[in-house]
């Protein structure tokens, strides 16, 4: 097809998809247009967007409008610092939402992940996607909204509210640009609105101890991205979304997040009466068990800030940090080793329960457990070797009693035996390890790839199960395991992968049809909460690509007789997970589907000390 009848194609059905969901009996006045100029000096007309506290100018690219920097709260600076997020009171005018790289909140620089042992294009593909966001800075509190160009207030369009990961420490909305993935819903039919906030990290969002409980000022990340959602249910039907059609998505810690928003305030996401979202998609994260906002560990760790930033004789050291120029007391917080250090994922600024506090008053496992989270269809799924990316700075663990001892410094409070138990259920065999089915290959160190194997199930693969294992008889819910960077030299299919394939950002290293079908998923589960709800024109078009060998469950370390149980169509029939728990697995050119019982009495020994594995 000829390029310009490609434009003609995707404008017919863009028009198309957006008239059909503006209701005819819906009557809109829309703002004048404001016309505003590339950098050659051509005037462009602008979309104009008005809401509650002033008009927003955005852009236009095609057949998308994107309004970025829109701020949701006050500037958290000054006596805000270290606070909950403020509502916005008053209102400010017009603002020119153009930026194409809003003010990113304060990030943690990576400064101890060794990638030498990478090939040099994988090296450079790893840098780029730690890079850190610029400009920075505390007045950071903003978010972009995506939609299709010829969405009104009548449109009322299903909304994709993204909460970004990056261990709680870094991670901005300029690094995922919803373009790609609003285009495809057009395409698609299933025309949505893609929405990204920011929200504090680090210190600045997850600083917790005993001044911080008693003042109430905990989990100000988990608080600013409630705030963010208040803000949609407010003002996205000024942008054409359905404030009543909201899914909450997330991937690492963001999809932390969305499990979070699920059980804070004891699983009622209720808002002015009605639901904040209505569906969930966890990528690569969800349960994190963790320990109160005042245990030993997090008083540490606001001890250790106090101390670097020079506060500890001062007698309010909670007023001295607030206090503070902004560059001291963001290089207080990084003196916390980051999540990429020797231990691994060992996240010091994290999510937080308080027991005096009904706003997350529960670690997450317990809530689940308890059935205490909002009951709402939900996507979740993890990369086949998760751990990979967290386990190359530990070159020294050259034995199993090695190997215990670093877990021991990882879990301070628990028992060796308990921790040595643990590890026995990894067979000390880099045939066993991950990057899985790849053999004796791609062992960095003599303990790399059972490391990384053990860091990808507790941290990733045994949550995830532990909450299908419940959340699955109660709410309808589809699970995937994604295989499409198999072969990949030392790091297999890994941690942040994913962002890859659901933004169009990895063409080259990730199929064209592996994107294609992560999205379309993806798309059909945001308007309809089911992913299976597509076009037949666009599965016939998909029907006939090859097929990729199945994954032997053997080779996942399994020991339950398991295996692939059934190839399937690239696009077509993603089974619900259900007692019978099969995983949807994402492959570079073609789907299958698997069991979800491989490596299972690792996880059921997982299961049985859960409660010990907090961080």
């Amino acid at each position: 097809m000829r390029p310009f009848l490609v434009v003609l194609c995707i404008s017919s059905i863009a028009a198309a998809a957006v008239a059909a969901s503006i209701s005819t009996e819906c009557v809109t006045e829309e703002p004048p247009s404001i016309n505003i100029y590339d950098p050659v000096g051509t005037a462009v007309a602008a979309p104009v967007v008005k809401i509650r506290n002033g008009t927003i100018i955005g852009s236009r690219s095609g057949h998308v409008d994107s309004f970025k920097g829109i701020p949701y709260a006050q500037p958290p600076v000054g006596a805000l610092r270290l606070r909950p997020p403020q509502s916005i009171n008053r209102p400010f005018g017009t603002i020119k939402a153009t930026s194409p790289r809003p003010t990113a909140c304060p990030q943690v620089q990576n400064l101890q992940l060794n990638l030498s042992s990478l090939p040099p294009e994988l090296e450079a593909l790893v840098e780029d996607m730690l890079e850190l966001p610029e400009p920075q800075g505390e007045d950071c509190l903003t978010l972009n909204v995506y939609r299709p160009s010829g969405a009104t207030p009548c449109s009322r369009l299903p909304v994709g509210l993204w909460i970004y990961g990056g261990g709680f420490q870094n991670g901005a909305t300029q690094l995922y640009n919803g373009t790609n993935l609003v285009n495809k819903s057009i395409q698609l039919g299933q025309p949505m609105v893609f929405v990204a906030m920011n929200y504090r990290l680090g210190a600045f969002g997850f600083l917790a101890g005993k001044k911080l409980q008693k003042e109430g000022s905990t989990n100000l990340g988990l608080r600013d991205q409630q705030l963010a959602m208040h803000w949609v249910r407010e003002n996205i039907e000024n942008f054409g979304g359905d404030p009543f059609k909201v899914t909450i998505f997330g991937q690492s810690a963001g999809g932390i997040s969305v499990l979070d928003h699920m059980v804070i305030n004891g699983g009622n996401n209720l808002y002015h009466g009605e639901p904040l979202f209505r569906g969930a998609i966890m990528d690569s994260g969800s349960i994190f068990p963790a320990n109160s906002v005042a245990s030993s560990k997090a008083q540490a760790v606001y001890d250790q800030v106090v101390e670097a930033a020079g506060c500890s004789n001062h007698f309010d050291t909670l007023a001295c940090l607030r206090a503070l120029p902004y560059q001291k007391f963001h290089a207080a917080a990084e003196t916390i080793p980051d999540v990429f250090g020797f231990q691994g994922v060992d996240i010091s600024f994290l999510p937080r329960f308080d027991p005096n506090d009904d706003f997350f008053s529960e670690s997450a496992e317990v809530s689940i457990r308890c059935g205490n989270f909002a009951k709402v269809p939900i996507i979740i799924g993890d990369q086949e070797d998760e751990g990979t990316l967290f386990s190359l700075v530990q070159i020294n663990i050259t034995s199993s009693e090695e190997l215990v001892e670093h877990l021991r410094t990882y879990y301070p409070e628990i028992g060796r035996r308990t921790l040595a138990g643990l590890v026995s259920k990894y067979p000390n065999h880099p045939s066993a390890g991950s990057p899985f089915r790849t053999g004796s290959e791609n062992q960095v160190y003599p303990q790399y790839k059972r490391l990384a194997a053990i860091f990808g199930d507790l941290v990733f693969q045994w949550p995830r199960r532990t909450y299908l294992s419940v959340a699955a008889f109660q709410v309808p819910a589809w699970s995937y395991f994604s295989s499409y960077l198999y072969g990949t030299p030392v790091l297999g299919t890994f941690h942040s992968t994913d962002i890859l394939a659901l933004f169009g950002g990895g063409i080259g290293l990730i199929s064209a049809e592996a994107v294609d079908s992560l999205q379309t998923h993806y798309i059909s589960f945001i308007n309809h909460l089911n992913p299976n709800t597509f076009s037949d024109s666009v599965v016939a078009e998909t029907a006939d690509q090859s097929r990729e060998p199945l994954i032997p469950q053997v080779f996942l370390g399994d020991d339950s007789g398991g295996s692939v149980i059934d190839s399937l169509n690239r696009i077509r029939n993603w089974p619900r997970y259900d007692e019978t728990r099969k995983l949807l697995n994402f492959g570079n050119h073609s789907n299958s589907i698997i069991r979800d019982y491989f490596r299972k009495k690792a996880f059921e020994y997982y299961v049985h000390h859960v409660e010990e594995f907090r961080f």
